[in-house]
């Protein structure tokens, strides 16, 4: 009889051992760890740094977008050609279409020029197109006529902009390198007030302080400064940084709800198991004793 109740016992250790491998029972932590891990894994998209390794990188903003373009006397032909080389790089960046980003171009000097509306075009070789077509107007810098141009006509919808209701995103990219000719900040803020987010470019020569009256805020996220216009470029992955990062809200679990859940899970998961191989164990010691009868 000993030698029955020993080899029960024995069984019976060889389960528990075989539940305690499989799962830690002592480790609530661990599963935690795994269960944020699997939903990182599963829930978040892959991101790649290289902007020539995927033809669209802001697929979780569209966006309704305005570039306002300096093109005075002070800007010259070979560095009004990097502006466009640097909106056709933006354009890359961008998830261009219909239900995604609209694009527009507001050129100035003294005078200003929608170039091309947010309906105009809907594809990204046909903005790219329509950049290569825009010419210099020469002359002044008038950035305030610019921006209300740009709030009172480019972002409306009969131009192509989304209504309000759609809670599409609006923002202007001004690039200039010099100082405006006329007031920036009262206009500024009105098309601010209205909903249009400013980012501000300074080139070269460009006033500081009025890139800072021009922009939104937080402004040290909505300046930027280059040295030159050959340069320029550099500032592409800085926007698709801003404009198209994906950010991913970090969901705390103070109460540890959530690993407690998962233990519970695995814990009945567990204790089935370990019930069938009883029942199996069972079995077995049941045939023992019916051959023991026998004997």
């Amino acid at each position: 009889m000993k030698s029955f109740i020993g080899s029960l016992v024995y069984c019976l250790s060889v389960l528990l051992l075989d539940l305690c491998d499989s799962y830690d029972l002592n480790n609530p932590s661990y599963i935690l760890a795994q269960s944020y891990a699997q939903r990182r894994n599963n829930g978040l998209p892959h991101r790649t740094l290289n902007p020539a390794a995927t033809d669209s990188q802001c697929r979780s903003r569209p966006l309704d977008l305005v570039f306002i373009i300096d093109s005075s006397r002070s800007v010259r032909p070979g560095e009004f050609e990097k502006v466009k080389i640097f909106l056709a790089d933006m354009v890359d960046t961008l998830d261009v279409g219909p239900d995604a980003t609209r694009v527009a171009v507001v050129n100035y000097a003294s005078t200003v020029k929608i170039e091309f509306l947010l309906k105009s075009h809907l594809t990204k070789d046909t903005i790219k197109q329509a950049i290569t077509r825009i010419e210099p107007l020469a002359a002044g810098t008038m950035t305030g006529m610019a921006i209300k141009k740009a709030m009172d006509e480019a972002f409306t919808e009969k131009s192509g902009a989304r209504p309000k209701s759609k809670n599409i995103s609006k923002v202007a990219i001004i690039v200039t390198d010099g100082r405006p000719q006329d007031q920036v900040e009262e206009v500024s803020a009105a098309a601010r007030a209205s909903g249009i987010e400013i980012y501000a470019v300074g080139v070269d020569r460009a006033d500081m302080r009025s890139l800072k009256l021009m922009a939104s805020n937080p402004l040290e996220d909505h300046v930027f400064y280059v040295e030159t216009y050959g340069v320029i470029e550099k500032l592409t992955s800085k926007f698709r940084e801003t404009l198209c990062e994906v950010k991913v809200e970090i969901v705390q679990d103070p109460c540890m709800c959530e690993a407690r859940l998962a233990f519970q899970r695995q814990t009945q998961t567990s204790i089935q198991d370990l019930n069938a191989k009883l029942a199996a164990v069972t079995r077995k010691i049941e045939q023992m004793e019916n051959m023991l009868g026998r004997m």
